[in-house]
């Protein structure tokens, strides 16, 4: 399946993990109206939702009673830029705002949403909401408390007051750098995404969380000629920070791996095919880990029979050297979250420890089933949607061996260092992913790059042939985006070198 197949069949209930695509702008010169930066609390401020306002909405979603109720109020301003041919593209800028209101009751849930937020508009939508979710009893809702403001991510320049000629003068240097670096290099292509998004959530004990949420992506595509052969390669950035964030040396690494992985591939062969062992390298191999066991731990799959783990807790699932935690407290990261899209304070849920099932990844509709306390798991991608649990920033922990120890315990196999596609069977675990950059190990060295690979396997047999974990552990740099169920979040994700005993290798 390609990777535009696979994005069309996420909304059926699949799950997908995407690096940046290049996303058209609109065509139309908008920046100038994002000169103004965003208020602080736009929902008090621009829209005069104030705490009256918020107490009798949430007084109408829980007329007919509540379990679980939350009002997600979203402001977001986002801008794209393209640049290609050593000038700017297209530039566009767009605004978005409204809220999303949903209620729980027992086995039903009511979800509604609209832009428009007017007193009449939301309670008319909360009224629909509660509605849906049927009950009878009355459930009164108190007093507004408001959690603290978290400082995850802290910007000193808000998007907003960011101009366009800032941007182009960085993307201008990175053009001058990739085409210095190699004279077959004919092709510099690159996307920039910035967003400044501001949420208000209230909950059904009347707290309120407000996060600012900054986002910023770059991705570099380089495409080389030599002897008639044309090769691309591409490498992205992403973090919840501001423009200062690209430093000369964070520059600098971003056009040294994009043209590496690129003209690497001049000199790249076919690797042998069949089952053999595989090395998943440190960094952006957290792309495997995440597909093909993180969303299995994901506990609304485990609710409806699908995850190869239900009733697994507490039992044995990998080597000992095996270690999974899901953060979401990890400063600057693009899966970061002060809070989740419910309100509830995120942390850090050791998954697997110590290769034991430790926990799942609950919202709080999951927890409730379950009978324990949330994770801070519930994301949505917008006020449009209602929540449920997702990974945040997803990673194995280091274990006891060197990266060269790994690859001297190999006789033959293979190292596979980035990937361009893929696709996962939740249901059964199995997935297949493309390697766009990898290495040939033969009698415990590397000895020639590969391109044109395909593994092959199943999630919980991947997990359970892991036989060493590297030392090396680091989170992948670029902007990662999951999908699942048709919504869309940014993620992280990120591991140690790994050696998986066997997988199946095309």
């Amino acid at each position: 399946m390609k990777r535009r197949e696979f994005l069309s069949r996420a909304a059926a209930g699949g799950a997908i993990l995407t690096m940046p695509a290049f996303l058209q702008g609109c065509g139309t010169q908008l920046a100038s109206i994002m000169s103004e930066p965003p208020p602080e609390n736009p929902f008090l401020t621009s829209f005069g939702v104030d705490e009256s306002t918020v107490t009798q909405v949430m007084s109408a979603l829980t007329s007919n009673g509540a379990d679980i109720a939350d009002a997600y109020f979203q402001h977001t301003r986002s801008n794209k830029l393209t640049f290609t041919d050593s000038a700017v593209g297209n530039v566009g800028s767009a605004v978005e705002q409204g809220v999303g209101l949903r209620v729980v009751k027992g086995d039903h849930t009511g979800f509604a949403f609209t832009e428009d937020l007017s007193l009449q508009s939301m309670l008319a939508t909360a009224e629909s909401a509660a509605v849906i979710a049927g009950g009878t009893t009355v459930t009164n809702a108190p007093a507004l408390q408001f959690s603290p403001t978290g400082d995850l991510y802290v910007v000193a320049v808000p998007w907003g007051d960011v101009g366009v000629d800032r941007k182009t003068a960085i993307l201008q240097s990175i053009d001058d750098k990739v085409r210095a670096a190699d004279p077959a290099i004919e092709e510099v292509t690159m996307n920039w995404d910035d967003v400044d998004e501001r949420v208000m959530i209230a909950t059904l004990d009347g707290s309120v969380a407000t996060d600012n949420r900054p986002m910023t992506r770059l991705t570099l595509v380089v495409t080389a000629t030599r002897d008639g052969a044309t090769q691309t390669g591409f490498s992205s950035i992403a973090a919840r920070a501001g423009i200062d964030w690209y430093t000369e040396e964070r520059i600098t690494d971003l056009v040294d791996e994009a043209v590496s992985r690129t003209l690497v591939q001049f000199d790249a062969r076919r690797a042998p095919s069949g089952e053999m062992p595989v090395i998943l390298a440190a960094g952006a191999s957290g792309v495997v880990l995440h597909e093909a066991v993180g969303h299995a731990l994901e506990a609304d799959f485990v609710m409806d029979g699908s995850s190869p783990y239900q009733d697994k807790i507490g039992t044995p699932i990998a080597d000992a050297e095996v270690t999974l935690v899901d953060d979401a407290r990890l400063p600057g990261e693009r899966g970061a979250l002060n809070f989740d899209d419910e309100g509830t304070l995120t942390g850090r849920t050791t998954l697997v420890e110590n290769g034991v099932l430790n926990s799942l990844l609950h919202d709080k509709a999951s927890a409730q089933h379950f009978s324990v306390d949330p994770t801070g798991s519930g994301r949505r991608e917008s006020f449009r949607h209602a929540p449920m649990p997702r990974m945040t920033c997803t990673s194995m922990r280091d274990g006891p061996h060197s990266r060269d120890d790994i690859i001297a315990a190999v006789e033959s196999g293979i190292v596979c260092e980035t990937y361009s596609d893929g696709q996962v069977d939740l249901g059964g675990g199995d997935f297949t992913f493309q390697v766009k950059n990898g290495w040939l190990v033969e009698k415990g060295r590397v000895t020639a790059p590969i391109k044109d690979v395909s593994i092959s396997g199943n999630g919980p047999e991947l997990l359970s042939r892991i036989t060493m974990v590297g030392n090396d552990s680091q989170l992948d740099a670029g902007g990662w985006s999951c999908g699942k169920k048709g919504q869309v979040v940014p993620v992280s994700q990120g591991m140690p070198t790994v050696l998986v005993s066997e997988l199946l290798v095309t």
